[in-house]
């Protein structure tokens, strides 16, 4: 599909196709032309034009999310293009932006914004090379911790340190950027560039690590906390965070698997959960939560109900929830509220078929996202399952995987889906039929791919026929089998890893020297 560029948009193109005689150039382009040409050549991928635009930015504010997406000149949105060549030359131009010798009163910029980047999956830029959300944070840092040594130096114009510019921008911390981004909170005070974190994800930290740097990131400002892989964050410590820290602007936050584990409940346990809840209802803009893997059963109403705004976004997935807590969500004034809900892992067809109906009708009219992954939906609650999606005409994405569901079935269900307007996504499970007689359901690790391929690529065919032919060709279907795409994840994986086999060494090592004990 071809996007529609002004006349403006095609004579910004065709000035900065030339790089060498765009550089010379901008100094005779208006003002409020800086951000036309920035995206055209974003959309080019000219490096050093964009560099230069950045480094002459002439407005008060540079903000990515809204120089890159839909306007009146190009409506396509590039801000999920995280081209490396481009992402790097704007966050060198901006160094060169302080360090630039032109008379500070010139310099206007007061705020950049880099959290309107998306990182997706598929890329369209021709270097083929992206800048994830880590590297953003490991180059941002490193720049700020350089620019205070270059303003050391005798040649530095003394007005430079009266330059004082505000970036936001969603961090990404793991033990091997960590001292890095350290050094650079540690010099905000004597950086022009000051790193201002509205999100912040950590993977890979020790608990030491992770308190030290959460505080030196200005939690009052925070927006997004993602505390999510290989950071042993239990209860005790989630209640010491909230009782050291405060956060009054945090709308969104995911904590780590097994954060909570009701098995082991003592009432000291009863108490610290019940602070925790109370803590999070004191987050008067949190509306967004994630605490999937933790064993929460009928503790779902002691966590959410202090909260005094409704939540919009709510992974309980893998969670162990029993009928009390779906009947306090179904209930619940969050209820009428979820735009995206996650109740993957539960046996939703024998636990609590009615109740969950119940939640669904609730939500219906504002529900975006709903993902049911391995919650025994079979072929006898298909229709079931139909009724209860119907009303929900605003969804977008829906996910279904690891459900013991026939070819049949999925075909009778995807006709269905071909009547939800908005629906974009769809990831469905390898139908049942596919693999071998017998098999158990949740399926494991090692079953998993022990299907008949070519009976499934046949099969998911037809599936995308149906589609076809109700004109639905917007949506995507597909078959994720080790989960959806995650930015982050693919970024680190090297180093995710590497944490996993040292963490399994150093348990394999306790093993040995405790049976050698007992010996």
């Amino acid at each position: 599909r071809t996007t529609m560029k002004s006349l403006r948009f095609i004579s910004a193109e065709a000035f900065v196709s030339n790089a060498e005689f765009a550089r010379k150039s901008l100094g005779a382009v208006a003002h409020d032309l800086f951000p036309l040409l920035f995206k055209a050549s974003y959309l080019l991928e000219q490096g050093e034009v964009i560099h230069d635009l950045v480094e002459n930015w002439p407005l008060f504010d540079f903000n990515m999310g809204k120089l890159l997406g839909a306007t009146l000149d190009y409506q396509e949105d590039l801000s999920h293009r995280t081209c490396s060549v481009c992402l790097e030359s704007c966050l060198t131009g901006l160094r060169d932006y302080v360090l630039n010798q032109s008379s500070p009163y010139m310099k206007k910029l007061k705020v950049v914004d880099l959290t309107g980047i998306k990182d997706v999956e598929v890329q369209f830029c021709k270097c083929k090379k992206t800048m994830g959300r880590w590297a953003r944070t490991q180059l941002l840092s490193k720049l700020c911790s350089e620019l205070p040594v270059y303003l050391q130096q005798p040649q530095c114009c003394p007005g430079t340190f009266d330059i004082s510019i505000n970036v936001l921008i969603d961090l990404f911390v793991t033990e091997r950027n960590y001292d890095l981004v350290v050094q650079a909170l540690l010099k905000k005070c004597s950086c022009p560039l000051k790193i201002c974190c509205v999100g912040f994800r950590s993977d890979n930290l020790t608990l030491e690590k992770f308190f030290y740097i959460i505080k030196l990131t200005d939690p009052s400002m925070l927006r997004k906390l993602e505390i999510v892989h290989n950071v042993h964050l239990e209860m005790e410590h989630l209640e010491m965070l909230f009782n050291s820290i405060h956060f009054p602007l945090l709308m969104s936050l995911t904590l780590p698997a097994r954060t909570f584990n009701v098995w082991r409940f003592t009432a000291t346990d009863e108490q610290m959960l019940t602070n925790i809840g109370e803590k999070m209802g004191e987050m008067m803009q949190l509306t967004e939560l994630s605490m999937s893997f933790s064993i929460l059963t009928g503790r779902i109403q002691k966590l959410l109900s202090p909260l005094k705004t409704p939540l919009k976004i709510l992974d309980v997935s893998n969670c162990s929830l029993n009928h009390a807590d779906m009947a306090y969500l179904a209930n619940s004034f969050h209820a009428n509220h979820l735009e995206a809900l996650d109740l993957s892992g539960h046996d939703i067809p024998e636990l609590y078929p009615s109740t969950f109906f119940k939640l669904l009708s609730h939500c219906s009219s504002v529900l975006r996202s709903l993902t049911l992954e391995d919650c025994n939906i079979q072929d006898t609650h298909v229709n079931r399952l139909i009724l209860g999606l119907s009303p929900c005409q605003k969804l977008q994405e829906f996910k279904f995987i690891g459900n013991p569901l026939s070819s049949e079935a999925l075909k009778h269900l995807f006709t269905f889906l071909c009547e939800l307007p908005m629906l974009k996504n769809v990831e469905f499970p390898v139908p049942r039929d596919c693999y071998p007689i017998g098999i158990t359901y949740p399926i494991d690790d090692a079953s998993l791919c022990r299907f008949d391929h070519q009976k499934y690529e046949r099969i998911a065919e037809e599936l995308k026929l149906i589609l076809f032919q109700a004109n639905r060709e917007d949506v995507k279907a597909s078959t994720p089998l080790f989960g959806s795409y995650d930015a982050a994840v693919q970024e680190t994986n090297n180093e995710l890893g590497a944490y996993l086999i040292k963490s399994f060494k150093e348990t394999l090592e306790k093993f040995t020297t405790s049976f050698n004990k007992m010996s």
